[in-house]
């Protein structure tokens, strides 16, 4: 029996993303570990520098000591000036770090630093559109805010540093450009540490070099990247590689693990190679197949999805799985805003259902139940994050994960796989979009595209909209006709009724039959053809939609044909109903075989004739409730 265990941040705030594992014996919940790191930042940062220049490339060079919790350094940044009269250039700064000079030309500049803020001042106004570069110098012991920003910890008695910036944390250990609106282009990241230790950081290993008593690691990336990716990890790991196929091409997967647990960790990253090739059938190439792959495993629960070196605390199915997603949904095409964030993380919650649903089935049903399950657990709260100043909000394990997740889920049954896949495929492939920055309304234009509809009523519902559907449904059988109700509430008032197809099972002891309908309105009735007896009914037996608190009840119906009659039958012109009751039912309503209400009427008195000249031939169903019992009879229609 698996065991669910949530793991808790330390005394600092750390960073957890959200899954649970049923593969592994220890059973990782990600986005409740993220939420409760998280908490503890009080002032979370949406402050960001200058929108008026746009990067293009960082030389990073960082000297750290894992046994000292302190960074020197200092960034060179290239970048271009958006438009006339720029004479000054912002950064995103800790006040706890200490700028010692901003060199531009070889020449000291003016500088400075508050309120978090770094401000560079040129001799003169810059000319728009001009590459330029500058290179700040600074030192100091960094600030620990959001999920750690910088930490200096031990494992096993051996110092450690590492980083995670997400979402407001690469200014408290780097002079940078928070926000999610500028990639650089590319890096070089140089880190110095004394010998004896190895740094694991974005892009490929270039070069290392022995001086005296340190070593300097040369890490190089190609490609564009947000600021908040950005990362390095330094201590004494132990290194090994795994080559995964692409037809001609190999991928290599460099693995940076804490010497105490390679063994284990060897035992477990091979699932990452059929997890690419999975991903890259489904949504293309992994986005930077021309550097590598890799873990690092560091100080806290969970993962952290740096471009091209994913930062692990354990090496469980799930977890690797999710973290590698992110190179999709969240590094190749990163959110535009934190409202946004679900882009990134109910993305790489489904993609690790995914990896259930191809790799391990056994536990894809399950996936969904705990997704579902969490989502249910509240009546309220949107997939679009309404407040961003909070990171407990914008990583909510509920909201952004769980339910983003299975949004995704309730949408591909929708526009159906061919369409859903080729949607995201498209998604990422746009031009406009691919290694850069996109919002909600850029996913939803080509999921409309693929899917050929309109979907704004889809997202009204369940991006922007609040809660989820509670089911009653009554059901009746007569004959070879099993006739059913679909009454619809909302667990929060933003939304009025939710649009969805309904997965129905219809059994015996021996037999069932699934069938499906698109419930458009509370009280809409269904009446289909089942050749044989019917004992139950179950909802949504594969755990498809968001749904919770459903009930199913089988109505009594009147013993026929001692008070309910349906003649002639066949009927051809006309059919006539006769009940030995004179009052209590106000109607009836007539439907095909394939559940579609075809005819409806008042009845009065015991005896009713109905006109049924224009329908089509075949079984119908007549359905009359009294509000406490359901009286169903059937008639064949036949010319």
């Amino acid at each position: 029996m698996k065991t669910l265990i949530l793991l808790f941040c330390f005394v600092v705030s750390i960073h957890l993303h959200a899954q649970v594992n049923f593969h592994d014996d220890d059973l990782l919940t990600i986005a409740k570990g993220e939420q409760d790191a998280c908490s503890q930042k009080l002032y979370p940062r949406e402050r960001y520098a200058s929108a008026k220049y746009d990067i293009k490339y960082h030389r990073c060079y960082w000297q750290v000591d894992p046994a000292i919790n302190y960074i020197s350094g200092s960034i060179t940044t290239l970048f271009s000036p958006l438009q006339p009269g720029f004479d000054s250039l912002v950064f995103d700064l800790t006040n706890a770090l200490s700028v010692d000079s901003v060199i531009y030309h070889h020449q000291s500049l003016s500088w400075r630093h508050t309120t978090d803020l770094l401000s560079v001042f040129f001799p003169s106004v810059l000319a728009p559109n001009i590459l330029d570069s500058v290179s700040v110098y600074y030192q100091g012991i960094p600030s620990s805010t959001g999920f750690g920003s910088f930490v200096q910890s031990f494992h096993n008695g051996t110092p450690v540093i590492w980083t995670l910036s997400e979402p407001y944390g690469a200014s408290d250990w780097w002079p940078c450009k928070n926000g999610l609106t500028d990639k650089a282009d590319s890096l070089d990241i140089f880190i110095q540490t004394p010998a004896g230790y190895k740094a694991a950081s974005n892009g490929i290993l270039v070069s290392t070099t022995l001086t005296g008593n340190n070593i300097l690691y040369h890490w190089k990336h190609k490609f564009p990247i947000a600021t908040y990716l950005v990362c390095l990890a330094v201590t004494n790991y132990a290194c090994y590689s795994q080559r995964v196929p692409f037809g001609n091409d190999t991928l290599e997967v460099v693995n940076y693990v804490y010497p105490e647990d390679s063994a284990t960790a060897s035992s477990q990253t091979g699932v990452i190679a059929s997890m690419i090739q999975l991903y890259d059938s489904l949504f293309g190439i992994y986005p930077f197949q021309h550097e590598k792959y890799g873990h690092a495993e560091f100080g806290m629960g969970g993962g952290m999805e740096h471009q091209t070196m994913t930062f692990v605390s354990s090496f469980g199915f799930e977890l690797l799985a999710h973290e590698l997603a992110h190179h999709w949904f969240g590094d190749k095409i990163t959110c535009g805003s934190w409202a946004d964030i679900w882009l990134n993380e109910g993305f790489a919650t489904y993609l690790s259902g995914l990896c259930y649903e191809h790799l391990e089935p056994i536990y894809w049903k399950q996936f969904r139940k705990v997704r579902i399950s969490n989502i249910i657990s509240k009546p309220g709260g949107s997939v679009y994050c309404t407040d961003t100043t909070s990171v407990s909000r914008i990583f909510d394990g509920r909201l952004s994960y769980a339910k983003g997740a299975m949004i995704l889920h309730q949408l591909r049954l929708i526009i159906g796989d061919s369409a859903f896949f080729a949607a995201l495929k498209n998604y990422l492939d746009d031009v406009g979009f691919a290694y850069g920055f996109a919002r909600t309304e850029n996913l939803i234009s080509h999921f409309e595209s693929s899917y050929g509809q309109d979907l704004t009523w889809y997202f009204n519902d369940w991006f922007t909209g609040e809660g989820f559907p509670s089911y009653q449904i009554n059901w009746t059988q007569t004959a070879s006709a099993v006739s059913f109700t679909i009454h619809q509430t909302q667990s929060h008032p933003s939304v009025t009724f939710f649009k969805l197809p309904l997965e129905l099972k219809l059994k015996n002891s021996t037999r069932d039959t699934l069938i499906r309908v698109t419930n458009t309105f509370s009280g809409q009735s269904f009446t289909v053809s089942i050749p044989f007896t019917v004992d139950s009914l179950l909802f949504d037996p594969d755990l498809q939609l968001i749904s919770g608190n459903n009930t199913i009840s089988a109505v009594a119906e009147y013993t026929m044909p001692s008070r309910f009659y349906i003649y002639p039958n066949p009927g051809n012109k006309f059919i006539n109903i006769r009940s030995e009751r004179s009052t209590g039912f106000s109607g009836y309503k007539i439907y095909s075989s394939d559940g579609k209400l075809v005819k409806q009427g008042a009845i009065t008195g015991r005896q009713n004739q109905v006109n049924v000249e224009f329908l089509e031939d075949g079984l119908y169903s007549i359905v009359m409730q009294d509000g406490k019992q359901l009286v169903t009879g059937t008639f064949v229609k036949k010319h």
